[in-house]
């Protein structure tokens, strides 16, 4: 991909976390990147902000990707504004934990509804729509691999999406189109680390060879390598980013 500047690139889910490491690393790369998010709007146009002052492009754009309609609107608004999208970033996502036997209909409906619908909702939109020579990448987790106990609905989504980016990769033959996952392990972002003792993260930290938790940026960096120029070649693949905890 060459003349980066002139790309455009959607994160989901960028109001915070590793999304906003995203976006904000794809903007230093040179994309036009859309900040998607679902309810911070202050939040998503602090990112815009950031990348802004950077020197970078940015915009927000709301929209539940659990709801198709709120996907089509989007892509018709960048589309529309920018003439067309070159990247999609699918790093929107829940992770509510319990045994099998605890996990509600509300729980198991709302993950599926988010993590696995929502990126459907994306990719549907962007094999339709990505410009030839497009970027696709989305996120798994290293929970596939692990499986621990209270991750059986989260990781049997995160599976799901793993199934989804090898087959998509394969129907986007003939477009130049790349189709990846990413699959970070355990990484310091409030959505890990809400709830958990200091002594589970200290110890869950040094699970991995590296004896660390990962950053947002370390995903940023990876995520940015599958979506520019150095990752052409690299299609249908998960990319477990996780210090080597698995």
């Amino acid at each position: 991909m060459t003349n980066q500047i002139s790309k455009i690139a959607i994160v989901t889910g960028a109001s915070g976390g590793i999304g906003a490491a995203v976006a904000e690393r794809l903007a230093r790369d040179g994309f036009t990147v859309v900040v998607n998010y679902a309810g911070n709007a202050a939040a998503a146009e602090a990112v815009v902000a950031r990348i802004e002052a950077a020197g970078g492009r940015a915009v927000a754009a709301k929209a539940d990707i659990s709801d198709a309609a709120a996907v089509v609107r989007m892509f018709d608004t960048v589309e529309t504004a920018f003439g067309g999208i070159d990247v999609l970033i699918n790093n929107a996502g829940i992770m509510n934990l319990a045994t099998i036997a605890d996990s509600d209909d509300a729980l198991f409906d709302r993950t599926i509804a988010v993590n696995l619908k929502g990126t459907f909702n994306t990719l549907r939109e962007a094999a339709k729509r990505l410009r030839d020579g497009g970027r696709i990448v989305n996120f798994s987790s290293s929970v596939v691999g692990l499986l621990q106990p209270t991750y059986g609905v989260y990781a049997a989504t995160k599976a799901a999406v793993e199934a989804m980016t090898s087959v998509l990769a394969k129907e986007l033959r003939g477009r130049n189109i790349t189709v990846n996952a990413i699959a970070p392990g355990p990484t310091a972002t409030k959505l890990f680390l809400d709830g958990k003792p200091q002594d589970l993260v200290d110890r869950l930290a040094k699970l991995a060879p590296l004896e660390r938790l990962g950053q947002p940026k370390d995903i940023a960096d990876a995520v940015a390598f599958l979506a520019g120029p150095d990752g052409a070649w690299i299609n249908g693949q998960t990319l477990r980013a996780n210090g080597g905890i698995i």
